[in-house]
């Protein structure tokens, strides 16, 4: 007695088969002349794809993507609402390279070049905080005139513009000044100046500044920068300390009858350097 032909199993081997060759019914299935290529992995494609063009389409512009890095500060203790809503403000992506795009809404300093960095955010928050809890900044509701040693890539001074009623951001590395005109072009909050010059020295002409704020820390603060410190203003810089053995964090209060200071924790900055390269 002849059995009818076994019924073939599903699922079939598709991706072994060429097209039209699907078996009937008790015949073997023929096997392609040849095999043919798994599809590339979407994630592979995805990464080639980000290190070819700018990091656009990420999100990364998204008002939202700001907000959570604003919202972690705040549970952090933040509570400067000014400062806040400047960082929510400025797109810190764009002042990193494209490389690190992905990296820039998280709380890590990032390379900028020439062996230079790009603070973390809860350090920059921090300063900025503590130059708008000053009693300048009270008296004014705003930080007033501003000086600032060390541009860098210029995300800093984005910040100060949008606290303060005039900044002046002094860089000694020509091509860091290039690049952060370069981000800053078309930025058009406040009244910002960059300057390549010697930080070191400050920048007599707009003095007296209300607050002074440094991204480099040498063993004490230049005279230049007490000098040109109006009475009543504020200056945070970092500062090596020899009892803790590393840098840390000065706080300097002007009044009529000299000056205040507060050392607290410890950070870490480039080394403060004199003249212009």
């Amino acid at each position: 007695m002849s059995r009818s032909p076994r019924p073939t199993r599903f699922p079939l081997g598709l991706d072994r088969l060429p097209a039209g060759a699907l078996p009937t019914p008790g015949q073997a299935p023929v096997q392609p002349r040849e095999p043919l290529r798994p599809q590339r992995p979407l994630a592979e494609a995805a990464r080639d794809a980000l290190h070819r063009a700018p990091p656009a389409g990420l999100g990364l512009d998204s008002a939202a993507v700001r907000a959570r890095m604003v919202q972690r500060l705040r549970a952090e203790g933040l509570a400067c609402e000014p400062v806040l809503q400047a960082l929510a403000r400025v797109e810190r992506h764009r002042f990193v390279d494209t490389a690190l795009a992905t990296q820039a809404y998280e709380d890590t300093s990032l390379p900028i070049g020439h062996g230079q960095t790009i603070s973390k955010p809860s350090v920059v928050a921090h300063m900025l905080s503590l130059l708008h809890d000053s009693e300048r900044a009270r008296e004014l509701g705003a930080l007033g005139r501003v000086l600032e040693i060390g541009t860098g890539c210029g995300y800093q001074a984005a910040l100060l513009s949008l606290l303060a009623r005039g900044v002046v951001s002094i860089e000694r590395l020509r091509p860091l000044h290039e690049k952060a005109r370069a981000h800053l072009h078309g930025w058009r909050a406040g009244d910002l100046r960059l300057v390549h010059g010697d930080g070191r020295l400050g920048h007599a002409p707009w003095a007296p500044y209300d607050h002074i704020v440094a991204a480099a820390g040498g063993d004490v603060l230049p005279q230049a920068w007490l000098d040109q410190l109006a009475v009543g203003g504020r200056l945070v810089a970092p500062v090596h300390d020899a009892y803790r053995g590393g840098q840390v964090l000065l706080v300097v209060d002007r009044s009529a009858s000299g000056w205040r200071e507060q050392r607290l924790g410890a950070v870490h900055f480039v080394p403060l350097k004199s003249g212009r390269a």
